[in-house]
């Protein structure tokens, strides 16, 4: 896998550089290249995402209405022109937090010009003291807002929401097949797996191991240790296959097991240790040859920048729910990207989140390969004339009309009452 031979090359490469200069003299040019690095981070950081070049006149936030059906949530966005911008947000997560958005979000962004998203994200995250707030709390309410007013925005300018964000360097999105049979035998969990995958054609896989948060338990036990083996002999050499243990070990444990993928030639390790484990995270990177990828449970951006300034992941993964958007998704990528690192994010599996991704990766310069796919939501109805939203042979068409271009039935949205408290 490339991500795994450039991590192979740059430790060869400093392991010559380190035996070619004096202590003085590697401390120095060591010393240089952090900050050389650090200040190429920074500037990613701050570089613009929004691109809003076309919309001459303020897009004015006229109107913002959470709407509910049960624990489906849908956000509509209207502006002083009659322009609406629609999203449906994370329902697992939105049924506890809504009240957030009622109170702490909503009111900010009423009046606002929606072509200055990037410097409200700054602004609300102040608002009331929302930086107190920082995680799904805060994150899933913003995300969900922003999402209906990229829609609206990309319907503005006549763009896809990727065009919004970038220019767009994958129409088709390559899948991951994801899956979660924990507390299933190894045998069973195979069967299920084989399953999945040649109902999509996916080249690509994703598997869980351990037990999620377990502090190195199985469940059950012996299944990991079993599986590693089982995925790689069904599938064969060809197959792209990871593994995510959703910070099931310590540290050695860890090790352990990711020497286990090697043996088997995986492609990258998901969350080895718990996703705020920082240094132990580092620790286990520098220890095995694949891959270790992570950040989808990641609240903070500062913590992102540390993360990829001490190359503590190979390949970032923040969720574009938990962590808030796509535009600070995009600038996670954009920090990677300085470091060579590619962007694979994570996304929940309610509502539209399949869609979002996909507009998201579309506009990625460092994507990686496969991109994480749970299924398609077939119980929202819609009409999509761009792109079948079918895999076929592994890949899906990001669709391309304005906005999300995608319609939602009116039927459903209508279906859906105002919430106002």
């Amino acid at each position: 896998m490339d991500t795994e031979r450039r991590k192979f090359i740059k430790k060869a490469t400093l392991a010559s550089t380190l035996g070619a200069l004096g202590v003085n003299t590697l401390s120095k040019a060591k010393g240089k290249l952090n900050e050389i690095q650090e200040e190429e981070i920074d500037m990613a950081l701050k570089a613009p995402v929004l691109i809003t070049t076309n919309l001459t006149s303020p897009v004015w936030i006229k109107s913002i209405e959470l709407l509910r059906k049960e624990n489906n949530f849908i956000c509509r966005v209207k502006s002083n022109d009659g322009a609406e911008g629609i999203s449906v947000s994370n329902n697992m997560q939105m049924k506890d937090l809504y009240p957030i958005f009622i109170h702490r979000i909503q009111p900010f962004f009423i009046g606002k010009d929606a072509r200055d998203w990037e410097r409200l994200l700054d602004e609300v995250y102040v608002y009331q003291s929302n930086y107190k707030l920082q995680s799904l709390a805060l994150w899933v309410p913003l995300a969900t807002l922003e999402f209906a007013v990229l829609d609206l925005l990309g319907k503005l300018a006549n763009k896809s929401i990727g065009e919004m964000l970038g220019k767009i360097h994958h129409p088709k999105i390559a899948v991951y097949q994801a899956n979660n049979f924990r507390g299933k035998s190894a045998e069973e969990s195979v069967d299920l797996i084989e399953a999945q995958v040649r109902s999509t054609g996916a080249k690509a896989l994703k598997f869980k191991v351990g037990g999620r948060m377990s502090n190195n338990q199985d469940f059950p036990k012996g299944r990991t240790e079993a599986l590693i083996p089982m995925v790689r002999d069904r599938f064969g050499p060809k197959m792209v296959i990871y593994a995510d243990s959703n910070g099931s070990y310590t540290v050695e444990e860890a090790i352990r097991i990711g020497k286990i993928m090697e043996d088997y030639g995986y492609d990258f390790y998901e969350e080895p240790v718990p996703f705020d484990w920082y240094e132990e995270t580092l620790k286990v990177t520098n220890a095995i040859k694949i891959p270790i990828a992570g950040g989808e449970q990641e609240p903070s951006m500062r913590n992102f920048r540390w993360l990829i300034k001490n190359d503590a992941l190979d390949i970032v993964q923040p969720d574009i729910f938990y962590f808030g958007g796509m535009i600070r998704a995009m600038k996670v990528a954009n920090m990677a990207a300085t470091k060579g690192k590619t962007c694979t994010p994570h996304i929940s599996g309610s509502g539209l989140g399949y869609l979002y991704m996909m507009h998201f990766v579309s506009a990625l310069p460092n994507a990686g390969p496969y991109h994480e796919f749970k299924g398609f939501n077939h119980e929202i109805p819609l009409v999509n004339s761009s792109s079948s939203l079918n895999s076929v042979n592994g890949m899906v068409e990001v669709p391309t009309g304005p906005g999300l271009g995608i319609t939602l039935a009116p039927a459903f949205i209508a279906a859906h009452k105002s919430v106002n408290a």
